[in-house]
């Protein structure tokens, strides 16, 4: 089983350690669509009651991962749909947040967000591309948090284990078949950075919506390679 990073987890519990390990194993698709997942199997595996398992499996249901049915969890995963809807609210959120924060944002700001470019530059350099993800995520999280915006925030925290998972997926793609990409994609943070010390707020529409189309693209070609090679 992929082995999900335990500081990354927001909290303790058992039932949300299953929980994030069994997101990024049919988010990865080592856990096929259509696999049937038992209390009893999971339990086991994880050398725990059902108790948590049955925590885990309501929380994949409720982000749409499992179907709930008597015989146990039956694996759903994520469609073409499902992918390019929650890269629509990506872009509607962060637009949104960068746009808010735009007016406002000044260098002392910006030296933050280096600081995570300058992670993700050394864990490139380190072909790590599990916490290069990591920081990735952190980099668009500290947009919404910049805006100390509370339901803003409400909705982001309702799909960034999902997007997290993506991320892996999609940064593992890169680092294994073009680092190139890589170089590119940090370069596309720098400048939504830059986008926002010249409040040009047209340039940070522009460059949002063509970092989740790139990005949503190398998800789909790694998630779903029978798709978008039709």
């Amino acid at each position: 089983m992929m082995k999900f990073p335990e500081k990354w987890l927001r909290g303790d519990s058992l039932g949300e350690r299953i929980t994030s390990e069994l997101r990024l194993e049919i988010i990865s698709g080592h856990i096929p669509r259509d696999t049937v997942l038992t209390e009893n199997q999971i339990s086991a595996q994880f050398g725990t009651s059902r108790s948590p398992v049955r925590e885990a499996f309501k929380t994949l249901a409720t982000e749409g991962l499992v179907d709930l049915q008597r015989m146990g969890a039956v694996v759903l995963g994520l469609t073409k749909q499902d992918i390019d809807e929650l890269y629509d609210v990506r872009f509607l959120l962060e637009n949104f947040a960068l746009q808010r924060i735009a007016d406002n944002f000044d260098e002392k700001k910006a030296l933050k967000f280096y600081r995570i470019l300058d992670m993700m530059e050394l864990l490139s350099n380190h072909d790590d591309h599990l916490e290069f993800s990591y920081y990735d995520l952190l980099f668009h999280e500290s947009i919404i948090l910049e805006t100390n915006h509370k339901r803003i925030s409400h909705f982001w925290n309702n799909i960034r284990h999902i997007v997290l998972c993506l991320l892996i997926v999609a940064t593992e793609k890169r680092f294994l078949e073009d680092k190139i990409e890589v170089k590119n994609l940090i370069e596309a943070h720098r400048s939504i950075i830059q986008a926002l010390l010249s409040k040009d707020k047209d340039m940070i529409h522009n460059l949002v919506e063509q970092h989740f189309e790139d990005t949503k693209q190398t998800v789909g070609e790694a998630y779903l390679p029978h798709i978008y090679k039709v």
